[in-house]
């Protein structure tokens, strides 16, 4: 006797269309990757704002755009993914490393505001 074989194969991907990317899917996010990195690009080389300032937000505003598009289409981190827990672990480090930047910009400015001795006659006369 020969034992039954199970057509059917389990690979723990049913039903998950966000699990997997298709070339179509990888293509768009490959050419947005390209616009959202030329237009800075030229911003800088053809210093089409004068302002480096303004320069450097806009340069800001596309990289955030293409980090979005990069986690879309090539991380598929979506709400549909595993039960929408990639996105709150993205929320989670996202509040972690807002917190210990903010912090430690924070700490460095009254550190220097506050470990400055008030003039260097105090600092002379110190035993």
């Amino acid at each position: 006797m020969s034992a039954p074989v199970d057509t059917h194969h389990h690979d723990g991907h049913e039903g998950d269309e966000a699990g997997h990317g298709s070339l179509k899917g990888y293509v768009i996010g490959f050419m947005l990757s390209l616009v959202l990195t030329a237009i800075p690009f030229w911003l800088v080389m053809g210093k089409v704002i004068a302002s480096s300032g303004l320069t450097a937000l806009v340069i800001l505003g596309f990289a955030a755009v293409q980090i979005v598009v990069h986690m879309v289409y090539f991380l598929h981190m979506n709400a549909k993914s595993e039960g929408g827990w990639t996105i709150l672990a993205l929320i989670f480090t996202l509040v972690l490393v807002v917190i210990t930047l903010s912090g430690s910009l924070w700490v460095m400015y009254h550190l220097n505001h506050n470990m400055m001795p008030a003039s260097m006659h105090e600092v002379r006369n110190m035993p």
